[in-house]
């Protein structure tokens, strides 16, 4: 392939990167927060289970920095669970249980790099969707005000994140944050990283997520919006995302859900 091409094939894929983890403030202080939403911090912070590790070096700034009233982590078992245990074990430099979830994950990487722990851990969800649904379930069991709440969660889902939560809880004000944000350029060996987060998916992988999220995040029956599953809130994906999304197909499938994980 030749360099223009990857070159074309890089632009796409950051087109993708960008609208998948949005970033709804520059960031993270309580000046931003006032600046545009006229609150000093939010009722809630959640940090997703899905994210590569550099979320949880976001999640332990936000925590720090007093942005939120209750933090909590979300995370069962899912198809990235895996891969997080193997790279927290490199982190952290030993074993981690076996059968050790991605909140308790996170949390032990709080603790032991930060000195900090969040007030809540949900280790019951395995999905995108499940995740919303059972911290919603968490929220109205310990009676926690969030009519805000501030997202982290890997860059290739954090809209989509937002979207479910806009379909399952309805109003109130969401942040994203993705956990980072990274460009992707084209070489003579292929798609490299400019800089690479703490934790960051092979390339392979990070496009395979992208290209997944993609696909379900279009409001067509082969979608998650009102359309199609009706698993999110519909979301406005501009002319350019949808053409990146089908300039990338010519290179690379689209990520199935996969069925072990994919309970309501």
């Amino acid at each position: 392939m030749g360099q223009e091409e990857m070159a074309k094939i890089a632009e796409a894929v950051n087109i993708l990167g960008n609208f998948c983890g949005p970033r709804d403030i520059d960031k993270l202080t309580t000046a931003a927060l006032e600046d545009k939403y006229h609150i000093p911090r939010v009722d809630v912070a959640v940090l997703f289970g899905g994210s590569i590790l550099a979320g949880g070096e976001v999640f332990a700034e936000i925590m720090k920095k007093q942005l939120a009233e209750k933090y909590i982590i979300v995370g069962g078992a899912g198809h990235t669970t895996e891969t997080l245990q193997r790279k927290m074990a490199a982190c952290l430099g030993r074993k981690v249980p076996s059968d050790a979830c991605e909140a308790e994950l996170f949390n032990e990487y709080l603790q032991e790099k930060n000195g900090l722990a969040a007030d809540y851990l949900e280790k019951e969800s395995t999905n995108c969707g499940n995740n919303i649904t059972f911290l919603l379930s968490l929220l109205e069991k310990e009676k926690l005000p969030h009519d805000s709440v501030l997202m982290v969660q890997d860059a290739t889902m954090q809209r989509r994140m937002e979207a479910g939560w806009r379909h399952h809880a309805g109003a109130g004000l969401v942040v994203n944050y993705a956990a980072y944000k990274v460009k992707v350029t084209g070489s003579e060996k292929g798609l490299v990283y400019e800089e690479e987060p703490a934790g960051m998916w092979n390339m392979d992988r990070y496009v395979d997520l992208l290209m997944g999220d993609a696909q379900r995040l279009q409001d067509t029956p082969d979608g998650y919006g009102p359309k199609g599953k009706n698993f999110i809130a519909h979301v406005n994906m501009p002319f350019e995302v949808k053409e990146a999304f089908r300039y990338l197909q010519k290179f690379y499938g689209v990520r199935k859900a996969n069925p072990a994980y994919a309970k309501p």
